[in-house]
């Protein structure tokens, strides 16, 4: 073998291991303030907060909304069913449901009998 062949060999055996050669070890310290430990906490109680709903019906008339939440009972007894009222509708809303894929899942369900079903983020009083 010529020199400049072993050479060549040596060399790129020395930089495939520089690598190595010149890494670093540490230890990294964090010094935060406490106050940020409370409001990670405040953080994960708000964020329980943020529900999704399903709307499958809204009217005027009180009675035609109070029934067509006793017709969706009778179809559907897996979620809670509220009737809530927004200035001039009164809105027939299903469940509380945690994530949009837990919603979206209930709503290819629901939309089988109620195909103008909807779901929404309600806005809540946090008092």
């Amino acid at each position: 073998m010529s020199t400049k062949f072993i050479s060549i060999i040596l060399f790129f055996i020395l930089l495939s291991s520089s690598p190595s050669i010149l890494a670093q070890q540490g230890i990294v310290t964090i010094d935060q303030d406490r106050d940020i430990d409370k409001l990670l906490e405040f953080k994960k109680d708000t964020r329980t907060l943020r529900i999704y709903k399903i709307q499958v019906y809204q009217s005027v008339d009180p009675d035609k909304a109070q029934e067509e939440k006793s017709n969706f009972l009778d179809i559907y007894d897996e979620w809670p069913v509220d009737i809530e009222w927004n200035t001039p509708n009164y809105k027939v809303w299903v469940g509380n449901f945690a994530t949009r894929l837990e919603a979206d899942r209930a709503l290819l369900k629901i939309k089988k009998n109620y195909m103008n079903a909807i779901i929404f983020q309600p806005k809540l009083d946090l008092k």
